[in-house]
């Protein structure tokens, strides 16, 4: 096909390139547009199509809806990302937080308790992020994941750093006190690989009693005192005025079913996501790389 050749690359497809693409007449592309019904954005009166997003929206009404019927809960789980959340409340999405870790997202995820689930699970084999597989959503047959960002993790300290903590070494020490996740949060499986693999015994560590369930909290609890440090994004250390200490690069995600993308609550998150004050407070949190941010990375 001539789409093909021409246009196949395109990351935006004009309307005249997404008729001919979808074997439509143009007249038809913008009855769906004026309906809501097909995904696209809108720059300087000029209407363009996110070539992935038509290739999803082809994909949903191909399966002919053969998913249940049953509402799906306007609701992100999963981990908790300081930019997302303030995306959230910005954009008017609607989506309510239950933000608990990345293993609970995709709990919730897998039993149709919530629309879409934030993580970043890294699989100690490969070094790879969020794998299907890995997380127990392969047998998913209508999976997308949609990357979001790329985020700093590292050391989060008391301001000013008073133990001159510079490196994970540094956390073996006896006077340090860690703040840690809960076992099934990313933050946590990020912690045992990167101690791995400088050969640090987790047991030799002094952690804090109780695991934080968030970044905030903690982050909070490094600010009140109840901890010297713990692993978190640069976001979470900058709200709190900590310091930090950068480790690592991670890829956050978000998980859902291909008919979910295309509900209003996901689309309006995704449309504020490319407007310009979204990467303004990117860069003002810190840590953050936003330009794949809408590309799918995963498509059952």
């Amino acid at each position: 096909m001539a789409m093909d050749r021409e246009s196949g690359s395109h990351a935006y497809l004009t309307t005249t390139e997404v008729a001919d693409y979808l074997r439509l007449k143009e007249r038809k592309v913008y009855d769906l547009v004026r309906q809501g019904a097909m995904p696209c954005v809108r720059v300087t009166g000029k209407l363009l199509f996110p070539r992935q997003s038509i290739d999803l929206w082809l994909m949903n009404h191909l399966e002919g809806d053969r998913a249940s019927s049953t509402p799906v809960p306007v609701v992100l789980a999963g981990s908790q990302d300081p930019l997302l959340e303030w995306a959230v409340r910005e954009s008017g999405a609607g989506l309510a937080l239950l933000c608990h870790g990345s293993g609970d997202g995709v709990r919730h995820l897998l039993s149709g308790e919530a629309m879409v689930a934030g993580m970043h699970l890294l699989d100690a084999h490969s070094g790879g992020y969020n794998r299907p597989e890995a997380l127990g959503l392969g047998g998913m047959r209508d999976l997308v994941m949609v990357r979001w960002a790329t985020r700093r993790q590292g050391l989060l300290l008391a301001p000013d750093n008073p133990l001159g903590i510079g490196s994970l070494e540094d956390l073996a020490g006896d006077a340090v006190r860690l703040a840690h996740r809960q076992p099934d949060a990313g933050a946590h499986r990020l912690l045992e690989w990167l101690l791995a693999r400088v050969d640090i015994d987790a047991a030799r560590l002094h952690f804090t009693e109780h695991p934080s369930l968030n970044e905030d909290d903690l982050a909070l609890a490094i600010r009140q005192g109840e901890a010297d440090a713990g692993l978190g994004v640069e976001a979470a250390a900058r709200r709190q005025g900590l310091a930090f200490v950068p480790l690592h690069e991670e890829a956050f995600d978000l998980a859902l079913r291909r008919r979910s993308y295309f509900e209003a609550p996901i689309q309006r998150l995704l449309a504020f996501a490319r407007e310009a004050r979204f990467a303004e407070r990117a860069e003002a949190l810190g840590g953050y790389e936003v330009s794949e941010l809408g590309r799918v990375v995963y498509n059952a």
